[in-house]
């Protein structure tokens, strides 16, 4: 996990095919993105961004409200789709 979250491509990549295979098994848009922002949260807590893309993604996300970290997360969700 810790070479996903280095290199932001890859991480992108990688939340992509997780997204798709949510997909296929019949979760909802709401619920993948209600996944995500539970993941930003733990990463918030958890892991220091190993570079500039996750260290701006997590200073986003220190200053955001509730509110738009639930932006944010269907954002990185629709940014995931996109790398796939």
């Amino acid at each position: 996990m810790s070479t996903v979250v280095k290199d932001f491509d890859v991480w992108k990549k990688f939340l992509g095919q997780r997204v798709e295979q949510a997909e296929k098994l019949g979760i909802s848009q709401d619920t993948i993105s209600e996944l995500a922002y539970e993941i930003g949260d733990f990463l918030d807590e958890k892991v220091d961004p190993a570079n500039h893309s996750n260290r701006a993604l997590k200073e986003l996300w220190g200053v955001a409200d509730e509110s738009e970290r639930h932006t944010i997360a269907r954002l990185m969700v629709k940014l995931a789709k996109s790398s796939t």
